[in-house]
């Protein structure tokens, strides 16, 4: 089984910047695509940004320019580094991964973080 545990939440001011970081945990897996998403109140679930296996990312526009998502495969990490915070940023971040453990395909949930930006 594979699991995610993340960190770095909190709370900042609008401008400030956060870093939070997802770990993978478990036996024989490889995974494919590890994501942030986010979930505010009452709005839904978004995708904030994706980095495949080899590096490739893709992002929402609205944070484009300000949140990376570096990750490192030998760690099985993942980061959002988010720089230039604004309060519309304020939700509780998931992580998410796909891949694969012996012949089977899994996906999996990090436990959420509460990012909240003052303004």
């Amino acid at each position: 089984q594979v699991q995610l545990w993340e960190s770095g939440g909190g709370l900042v001011q609008a401008g400030g910047l956060l870093r939070l970081s997802c770990t993978a945990s478990g036996l024989m897996f490889s995974i494919n695509t590890m994501r942030w998403l986010r979930l505010a109140p009452g709005k839904q679930r978004e995708l904030v940004a994706a980095v495949d296996s080899d590096g490739s990312t893709n992002h929402v526009d609205s944070v484009k320019g300000r949140f990376t998502i570096p990750r490192d495969n030998v760690k099985n990490t993942v980061l959002l580094q988010m720089d230039s915070l604004k309060p519309e940023d304020t939700a509780v971040y998931y992580c998410h991964a796909q891949g694969i453990t012996g012949t089977f395909r899994f996906e999996t949930w990090g436990q959420g973080t509460q990012v909240t930006v003052s303004s």
